[in-house]
Formats: structure tokens, C-alpha cells, sequence
């Protein structure tokens, strides 16, 4: 008979045979069986509405059908072959035609790694070695992403801090920390500093939005001190509009960066340019001081592309990203309505398309402002969604096309009570 594992067996398995117990990503407390629509299972059936949905490249939901018929299709042709393949064509094509800054693309398997070749990239095309980014701001696992990403302590701008062991103190001093929505810290350190390759920014940073005029006074400042700027758009591209942050906010980068979405659900990114700058991948063309040299088993993988593409299709349809910031919409005014009749501070920060709540009263401008005044307040509010079936992480919720008007009504009852828990606490 074959013997079912429950998940309480399963942590007892990761517990022995991975690190902390996990894959170093969500909570490894809670163990994922199966997915479909907008819904998850865990190994002892437990059901929830996935607001986490992967980190974010599951916009369609789960198990789309469209997009199961093409990896389907794709997969007795073959799963990877380390050459150019039909699909990873195609796929480039659909990218170069829906972000305005890419005439070029290459691919990679992972968002981290494609804002690695991103900032190698703008140092390659420069000559310049320093890269400014923004505290709180995530680009993934290199050693350059890990500076200042979550610091537990303060520091003085523009002084960096590792936040991970193993990295060499010499890469700090390859990077400059400013403040995210300040143009006159980043105008000053330009000023001072004349070899900085790029700008590498979220456009929107983790859920906080730029201030109006905030991302066109960055592409001025870079245009007139001739830098690079980088829109990490892993988590952007194809959520906040089909064109990404680029067309949400109408600032076109010099380099961007994509994942998540872009895949379909499966591991690829890619990051795009103008050809002037693409060139450097090509040796032929920079000669051998100039080239970038990029190489990755399962770059342009064609079952990967086939989800992508299938993807991509789905969101060009009319009305698809109407639906997307109704839904989020809704979600959030569920929340803002449930938390002010309670009379309990809250901020909305972020879009409708990706978002969360901050329990203060003070505006979310950057990552020093952007925190609860009680963080036990969002402890308790977070694990009682997680009781009622909602499957979130504890700082983001990102809506999906599949959540149906069942779910919202469901998540309607799950805020009330977790508002109503936490006002009387």
C-alpha cells in the first residue's frame, strides 16, 4: 500500500535535508502539493487562495490551460538543447516588441542572474566600475544585489552594507547607497562622483512607488552625466502594463532586466538593450577587452520560451489588464474599509497590480519610512489570513488573473476577521 506522507512528515524531511529546513525562499512551514486557478493545497489538503502565486510569475493562476497546451506541445520536441531553438526566437521578438528599451535581449535562467549581466553590462559599455543603487532595493543574490538590501542598522548614505557573509569588503566600495525618491541625494552623488556606470533601480521598489516626477528626474540626471540607467523590471515587466513599468510610467531605461512573468511560470529572464549596447556580447564586434562573456545551460530553454510566449498572448487581450487592477482594486479597498472602521493606522502602499499594508499612519516614501509601528500587529494580521485560507506573504500580496468573484468574497471575510482579531489585541 502505498504510504501517504502528511506534511508535518515532509518539514520533518526538509528539516533533515535542507538548510533551515527550506529552499531559503517562503516559509518552510507550510508544504505545497499542487496548484490549480487561483487556488493552492498543502500536503494535508489544506486549501488557500494563492496571493503569493510564486513570487509573482503566476499571473495567469495555475495550470492555465492555454498555457499547458503549449508546453505540451513543446515537449516531446525536446526540453533543452544548449543552441538556439524556434521558440527562444520568438520569444526575444515578443519582448523587443512589448519594452520599449530592448532592440536586443539575451537570456539567462533566473531574475538574479540577469541583473548580474546587467550591471556587468553597464561596466562593460562605460568603463566605469561603480554602480549606485537604493537601500531596500532587491536585484537579486550577487554580491553587488546583497549591498543594502535589508540593513538592521542605519548607516550614512552613500556607505554601503553587505547583507549576506562571503561577500569581500572591496565590493562595497564598488557601490553607492542613495535613498529611494530623493533625486537631490542621487544629483549630489553624481556630482561627486564621475565614475559611476549606471543607475539600477525598481521602479517600483518591493511595493513602494516612485513619487510623481521621480523616475523622468532619474533618466535626466543619467542623460546628463552620461550613466546608464537600469530598470530591474523582474518583477514589473508584464504586471504593472504589458510594457512594464517603461510603459506604466513612460521613462524608457538604457537597460532592463525581466523574469518572473516572462517565463510563464518556468525558470527564465532575460535582459534587454539597445544594439550599442547588446554589442558587447558580441566579441566580434568589441573585440576581446571589451567583451561580455554569457553562457547558461538552460538560457532561451524552449519549453520555458513556449509558457512565455503562450503568456504573453493572453495578456495582449482587451481588457486583461483592466481585470487585473480590478481585482487588485478591490483587495485593497476590502482592506482600507475594514481597517479604518476598525480605527487602526494603515497605509495602501503600493499598485494595484502588487501591493500591501502598512499598519502607520506615515506615508511609505522609501525603506526607512516604510515599516509598521507595531510589526506584531502585522504578525497577528497576517497569520490569521493564513487560518483562514489565504496564501500571502507577510509583505506583499500580488493579485492574479484567475482569482474569481468567489475568492474576493472569501478574502472579504478573511480581512474582517483579521482585522477584528487584531483591533482587539
Amino acid at each position: 500500500m502505498l504510504k501517504i506522507n502528511t506534511q508535518s512528515e515532509w518539514i520533518a524531511r526538509a528539516n533533515a535535508a535542507l538548510p533551515a529546513g527550506g529552499f531559503g525562499n517562503f516559509d518552510p512551514g507550510i508544504i505545497i502539493a499542487r496548484g490549480e486557478g487561483s487556488r493552492v493545497w498543502d500536503e494535508d489538503g489544506t486549501e488557500y487562495i494563492d496571493y503569493l502565486i510564486g513570487s509573482g510569475p503566476m499571473l495567469l493562476g495555475h495550470g492555465h490551460p492555454e498555457v499547458m497546451e503549449a508546453v505540451l506541445e513543446q515537449l516531446p520536441k525536446g526540453m533543452t538543447f544548449f543552441a538556439n531553438n524556434a521558440k527562444g526566437i520568438e520569444l526575444a521578438e515578443a519582448i523587443i516588441d512589448a519594452m520599449p528599451c530592448c532592440e536586443q535581449v539575451r537570456f539567462v535562467a533566473s531574475g538574479g542572474e540577469a541583473d548580474m549581466y546587467a550591471i556587468r553590462l553597464a561596466r562593460a559599455y562605460t568603463g566605469r566600475d561603480k554602480i549606485l543603487k537604493f537601500e531596500g532595493g532587491y536585484h537579486g543574490m550577487s554580491a553587488e544585489a546583497q549591498m543594502s538590501l535589508a540593513p538592521s542598522r542605519h548607516v550614512n548614505f552613500p556607505q554601503a552594507v553587505p547583507d549576506s557573509a562571503g561577500i569581500p569588503a572591496g565590493v562595497a566600495e564598488q557601490m553607492l547607497i542613495a535613498p529611494f525618491n530623493d533625486l537631490e541625494a542621487v544629483a549630489a552623488l553624481l556630482d561627486e562622483h564621475d565614475d559611476i556606470a549606471a543607475i539600477m533601480v525598481e521602479p517600483l521598489q518591493r511595493i513602494i512607488p516612485p513619487m510623481p516626477g521621480y523616475l523622468q528626474g532619474l533618466r535626466a540626471l543619467c542623460d546628463k552625466h552620461n550613466v546608464l540607467l537600469i530598470f530591474d523590471e523582474i518583477v514589473t515587466g508584464f504586471r504593472l502594463a504589458y510594457g512594464g513599468a517603461q510603459e506604466k510610467y513612460g521613462v524608457t531605461p538604457d537597460i532592463c532586466t525581466l523574469g518572473k512573468i516572462t517565463g510563464g511560470g518556468f525558470p527564465l529572464a532575460a535582459l534587454g538593450a539597445s544594439t550599442e549596447i547588446m554589442k558587447h556580447f558580441d566579441k566580434a564586434q568589441v573585440g576581446e577587452d571589451g567583451w561580455l562573456m554569457q553562457l547558461g545551460t538552460l538560457s532561451g530553454n524552449p519549453v520555458a520560451s513556449a509558457a512565455g510566449l503562450k503568456t504573453m498572448e493572453i495578456l495582449r487581450r482587451e481588457g486583461t489588464y483592466e481585470r487585473l487592477r480590478t481585482i487588485g482594486a478591490a483587495l485593497q479597498q476590502m482592506q482600507v474599509d475594514a481597517l479604518t472602521a476598525a480605527g487602526i493606522p494603515h497605509q495602501v502602499c503600493g499598485d494595484e497590480t502588487l501591493f500591501d499594508i502598512y499598519f502607520t499612519n506615515a506615508p511609505c516614501r522609501d525603506y526607512r519610512s516604510s515599516r509598521h509601528d507595531d510589526p506584531r500587529r502585522n504578525v497577528d494580521y497576517n497569520n490569521s489570513l493564513r487560518a483562514s485560507g489565504i496564501f500571502k506573504s507577510p509583505g506583499k500580496l500580488y493579485p492574479s488573473l484567475a482569482v474569481t468573484d468567489t475568492d474576493i468574497e472569501m478574502t472579504r471575510e478573511a480581512v474582517n476577521t483579521a482585522v477584528e482579531l487584531i483591533a482587539n489585541r
